[in-house]
C-alpha cells in the first residue's frame, strides 16, 4: 500500500499530524494497533471523549477523503529509505493479515507506556500498573466497591483515581514518592500555564475522601491468608513510617516513558539526557534519519498540549508547508517548559532502588530474580546470560526497570516488535536492505 505520508499512531499526536498533512494535499495513511482514535489520553475513541479538541479533531479528519485508519494493525518491521527510493516500508500485521506500507514521508507519534518498578510482592494477583488499572476498568473491568491503592509519581495518580472512584471504586490512598517541597514548587509553576491549575482543581474535588499522602511509596504488597494469592494489603511508607494498607488493588505506576524503538529500529538519534530514550528532533520534528518525523510523547512526556503541538508542526513540516508549522513554534516552546518542570518535580527518588530483594523477579516473562541480575554489569551481560529481556515483551518492561535500578544502557530490542505469524515473517525477505538508512547531513 503506497501512500504520501505514514503515520504510526492515532493518538493527540498523531491525529494532529494527519489533519495538519491532509490540509497541505497530500495522502495519508494512519496506522494504530488499537480499535479506536485516541491512544492512552483519549482512551475509546476521539470522537467520544470529553475534550472537545478530541472530538473537533475526529470529526475534521473523518470528513477528509484523503485520510485512511487502519486500526488493530501492529507494526512488526520497519525500514527506512535507502538512497535510490527514498521510500519508507513497515511491514504490519492485522487480523492475521500482512501488509507492507510504504510513503516517502513517515511520521511517529509512537506515545509512551508506564514504567513499572520491582518490589516484594509486585508480580501478585490484584497489582497492577497504575494506567493498566485505569485502562481495564474503562473497558468494563468490575472495581465497584473495591478498596483501591493508587501508587507511583505523577499527575496521572490523581486521574486514574478520579476515573476509578467514577466507575464506583473506593480509592481509600494517593502515594505519590516526591516530597512535599517538590509538589509545592511544581504547584507555584503551574502559574505558567493556568489550564493545568483548572484541570487540577476539578480532578482533586472528586477526591475528598481519598488521602493523598506525599513522600510515600509501596515497600512491599501482601496476601496472607488468601487461598489464591490475590493481594489484601500494601507495606507502604507514608513520610518515613512504616504502615500497612489493607486493599483489594493496587494500581502503581512511575511515571512514563517515551516508546522510541521503532525510530531506533530505523536509525533515528536518540537522546539519552534524561535517562531514558527519547527521540532527538529538530524544530520541524525531523528526526536525523531523512524524512522521518517524530512527534508527542515519543520525543519526551509532556502531555496532551504537547503532543497536539509537536504533530500539528510534524504535518505540516512533512507535508510542505514550514509556514504552518512554524505558526505552532510558540505553543510547543509553552508546553515544552511545562514539560522540563513536570519531570523536575516528580523525579524519582533513590530509595526506590532499593526496594526489590534477592527474589524479586524483575523481568516477569523469563522470570530472573533482582538477585540474578546483579552478578552483571550491564544489560547485554544480563541478557545473555539469563534471558532477561528475551521474552515476549522485548524488555519493555525490564528494560526500562534495570536502567532505574542499574543505570544499564538498554538495547534497542530486536525485530519483529512483537510476536507474529511466521508467513508474515516470510515477508520481510522481500522488502530491500536498508542497512545504511539516509541521514539529513
Amino acid at each position: 500500500m503506497k501512500t504520501d505520508i505514514l503515520i504510526v499512531g492515532a493518538g493527540p499526536a498523531g491525529l494532529a499530524a494527519a489533519a495538519s498533512a491532509s490540509s497541505c494535499g497530500a495522502r495519508v495513511d494512519v496506522i494504530d494497533d488499537n480499535f479506536h482514535s485516541g491512544g492512552q489520553i483519549w482512551r475509546g475513541g476521539a470522537g467520544n471523549h470529553k475534550d472537545p479538541r478530541a472530538s473537533a479533531l475526529w470529526q475534521s479528519l473523518s470528513e477528509c477523503k484523503n485520510v485512511r485508519f487502519h486500526f488493530q494493525t501492529r507494526v512488526l518491521h520497519a525500514r527506512s529509505a535507502d538512497s535510490s527510493s527514498f521510500t519508507h516500508q513497515l511491514l504490519t500485521e492485522s487480523a492475521g493479515t500482512s501488509s507492507t506500507f510504504e510513503s516517502t514521508q513517515l511520521i511517529l507519534a509512537t506515545g509512551a507506556r508506564e514504567l513499572l518498578l520491582p518490589f516484594p510482592g509486585w508480580t501478585l494477583p490484584g497489582v497492577t500498573g497504575a494506567g493498566g488499572l485505569q485502562a481495564l476498568s474503562k473497558n468494563g473491568f468490575p472495581v465497584q466497591g473495591k478498596r483501591i491503592v493508587v501508587a507511583g509519581s505523577g499527575p496521572l495518580l490523581l486521574a486514574v483515581a478520579t476515573s476509578l472512584i467514577e466507575r464506583g471504586a473506593i480509592v481509600t490512598h494517593i502515594l505519590e514518592q516526591a516530597s512535599l517541597p517538590k509538589l509545592g514548587r511544581f504547584a507555584l509553576s503551574l502559574c505558567a500555564t493556568p489550564s493545568k491549575i483548572w484541570q487540577g482543581l476539578q480532578l482533586r474535588k472528586g477526591l475528598s475522601n481519598t488521602s493523598y499522602c506525599s513522600n510515600s511509596y509501596v515497600l512491599a504488597a501482601r496476601s496472607e491468608g488468601q487461598a489464591h494469592g490475590h493481594l489484601n494489603s500494601v507495606q507502604v511508607s507514608i513520610n518515613g513510617t512504616t504502615q500497612v494498607l489493607e486493599c483489594d488493588y493496587l494500581a502503581c505506576g512511575f511515571g512514563l516513558l517515551p516508546n522510541s524503538e521503532l525510530a531506533a529500529s530505523l536509525g533515528c538519534e536518540l537522546d539519552l539526557s534524561q535517562g531514558f530514550a527519547k527521540v532527538s528532533v529538530d524544530q520541524w520534528q525531523a528526526s536525523s534519519i531523512a524524512q522521518v518525523y517524530c512527534a508527542g510523547e515519543s520525543t519526551g512526556v509532556g502531555g496532551v498540549d504537547l503532543a497536539l503541538a509537536e504533530g500539528a508542526i510534524a504535518g505540516f513540516a512533512a507535508g510542505g508547508n514550514q509556514e504552518r508549522a512554524r505558526s505552532y513554534f510558540n505553543q510547543r516552546q509553552r508546553w515544552l517548559h511545562f514539560s522540563r518542570r513536570l519531570a523536575s518535580g516528580f523525579a524519582l527518588r533513590a530509595e526506590l532502588r532499593q526496594l526489590a530483594d534477592a527474589d524479586t523477579l524483575v523481568c516477569r516473562c523469563e522470570d530472573v530474580s533482582y538477585g540474578k541480575l546483579q552478578a552483571h554489569d550491564n544489560w547485554r551481560s544480563a541478557k545473555l546470560h539469563t534471558r532477561c529481556g528475551m521474552g515476549a515483551c522485548q524488555g519493555r518492561i525490564c528494560g526500562a526497570a534495570s536502567q532505574f535500578l542499574f543505570n544499564w544502557s538498554k538495547d534497542a530490542g530486536r525485530l519483529p516488535f512483537a510476536p507474529s505469524r511466521i508467513d508474515s515473517l516470510c515477508k520481510l525477505g522481500a522488502l530491500p536492505d536498508s542497512s545504511a538508512p539516509v541521514t539529513k547531513n
